[in-house]
C-alpha cells in the first residue's frame, strides 16, 4: 500500500476509519469521506499527516462526481457508508422510508464506482462492502438489509467483468463492534456482544481492525477479482 492513494466513502468511524488507519500504517494516503464535516474533521486529528477528507453527501451524484474529479487518480476506493441494516418488519415497513435506506448503501455504491472507475490506476481495485445477512438473514426486521447485502454480492460479481482490469471486490463482515450499534444502552450492547460471540466458533464478535484487514487483503490481491470475502468468526457455520 506504500504510496497508494486509497478512498474511503464511510471513512470517519469503524470499519471505513479502521481502512483508512490501516492505509496510512502501511505508507498509503486515506483520504476518507463522509457527510459531516464535523466527524471529517474529528477523524483527520486521529489520522497522520497527508490524510485527507472532504464532506460529501453520498447520496448525490452530482456531488460525488464533483469528488472524484477534485480527488483526480487513485489506486483503491473503499465503500463503507451506511447506517444500520435493520429495518422492521415487512408488513409495517414504510416504503418510502425503505426507498431512501437504500440510497446510501446501494445507490451511494453504484455512483461512486461509476465515477471512480474511470480515475483508477492500472492494477487498482474497489472494494464495496455488505455483511452476512444477504446470505443468512435473522429472524425479524432485516428484509431490506439482506436485499441490500445480497444486491451488493451481484453488484460486485457483474462490475468485475463490466470494469476489467480493475478488480472489483467485496467484504462480507458478521457481527461486528462499530458505532452501528451505539443506540443500544452501554450495558445491554455489550451484553449483547457477549451473547452472540458465545455463539460463535471464534469465540467473541469482530473488531473494525480486524475487517478492515481483509479490505487492505483485497486492495492487494492482483489476481483476485468478483470476490466476495466473508469475515464472521464463522458466523455462517452456526
Amino acid at each position: 500500500m506504500n504510496a497508494k492513494t486509497v478512498v474511503v466513502l464511510g471513512g470517519t468511524s469503524g470499519i471505513g476509519f479502521a481502512i483508512a488507519e490501516g492505509v496510512a500504517a502501511a505508507g498509503g494516503k486515506p483520504i476518507i469521506v463522509s457527510r459531516s464535516q464535523a466527524n471529517v474533521d474529528a477523524a483527520l486529528s486521529k489520522l497522520p499527516q497527508g490524510a485527507e477528507g472532504h464532506a460529501v453527501d453520498l447520496t448525490d451524484e452530482a456531488a460525488l462526481a464533483a469528488l472524484f474529479a477534485t480527488i483526480g487518480t487513485l489506486d483503491h476506493l473503499a465503500y463503507t457508508a451506511g447506517e444500520s441494516l435493520m429495518m422492521g418488519p415487512l408488513t409495517e415497513m414504510d416504503l418510502t422510508a425503505a426507498r431512501r435506506f437504500t440510497e446510501t448503501r446501494f445507490w451511494g455504491a453504484v455512483a461512486a464506482a461509476k465515477h471512480a472507475a474511470p480515475r483508477i490506476r492500472p492494477g487498482g481495485s474497489i472494494v464495496f462492502s455488505s455483511g452476512i445477512a444477504g446470505a443468512r438473514p435473522p429472524q425479524g426486521g432485516w428484509s431490506m438489509g439482506a436485499s441490500i447485502c445480497a444486491g451488493m454480492e451481484g453488484l460486485t460479481r457483474a462490475l468485475a467483468i463490466e470494469l476489467a482490469p480493475t478488480r472489483v471486490n467485496l467484504v462480507s463482515p458478521g457481527f461486528i463492534r462499530t458505532p452501528l450499534w451505539r443506540d443500544i444502552p452501554e450495558a445491554d450492547r455489550e451484553a449483547l456482544f457477549a451473547s452472540v460471540g458465545a455463539k460463535l466458533p471464534v469465540g467473541r464478535v469482530g473488531e473494525p481492525g480486524e475487517i478492515a484487514a481483509a479490505y487492505l487483503f483485497l486492495m492487494q490481491a492482483g489476481f483476485t477479482t468478483g470476490h466476495v470475502l466473508v469475515a464472521d468468526g464463522g458466523g455462517l457455520l452456526v
